[in-house]
């Protein structure tokens, strides 16, 4: 591969897909695959996982036929807070509950922005707890703790 394709966001989104897709197909193999009629557990993930491989296939190969580059810098601090904001929702839905860990979590990645606003990040915090609570507490009744870790 050309050293220009490395800077190619559609190489390196295909060879994502491809990684991941590949991986999703050969963990899926532990599990009985089944038929279309009478889907085993290792089914979706394997189709899904195929799908996805072909798929980057083909953003590969449009990445090496264009040979655009990338533009401007990695940015790492938007990468770093929104994979922590994940991170501390899984871990404080147990120990804390469900409204605080979706409230610190809004807040952690919407410091990943270039723009913070307080009163927009606040109204969105209430928002999408209240929406969280209501589908997955109350609409799907779901076992997770509101509050402290209590259900």
């Amino acid at each position: 591969m050309k050293p220009d394709l490395w800077n190619n966001r559609d190489v390196l989104a295909g060879l994502l897909f491809i990684v991941l897709g590949g991986l999703a197909a050969i963990l899926a193999r532990d599990y009985p695959f089944g038929t279309t009629m009478r889907m085993g557990p290792g089914y979706f993930p394997t189709a899904l996982g195929v799908i996805l491989l072909l798929f980057g296939v083909y953003v590969l190969a449009r990445g090496v036929r264009s040979g655009d580059r990338v533009k401007g810098e990695w940015g790492w601090k938007p990468l770093a807070l929104i994979t922590v904001s994940i991170v501390l929702f899984g871990f404080l839905l147990d120990r804390a509950g469900l409204i605080p860990a979706t409230i610190a979590t809004l807040f952690v990645a919407a410091a990943a922005g270039r723009e913070f606003r307080w009163k927009e990040v606040v109204l969105l915090a209430v928002v999408m707890t209240a929406f969280s609570v209501a589908v997955f507490s109350w609409g799907l009744k779901l076992p997770y703790p509101l509050l402290g870790g209590y259900y």
